[in-house]
């Protein structure tokens, strides 16, 4: 199905029918990747996805914990 790029305000996007969208059954969030010539589109995966405030919080938390004040503080909780 041939379909033509058209502009959305500042951007340019697609109107993808709607006989496609119920055939791949996609909806809500979806990934778009791109490489030369094509682009996909797939359904997202949250689970599987760990948000970049995470892994910076752990690194924080990592900083925070792992000092020797801290394991002072603790001990005289034993």
């Amino acid at each position: 199905m041939n379909t033509s790029i058209i502009t959305i305000g500042n951007s340019k996007g697609i109107r993808i029918p709607k006989l496609l969208l119920e055939e791949s059954e996609l909806s809500g969030e979806v990934d778009i990747k791109a490489t030369k010539g094509k682009i996909s589109i797939v359904a997202a995966n949250p689970k599987s996805k760990i948000s970049e405030t995470s892994i910076l919080s752990e690194k924080v938390l990592a900083r925070d914990w792992l000092r020797p004040e801290e394991d002072k503080a603790w001990a005289s909780l034993k």
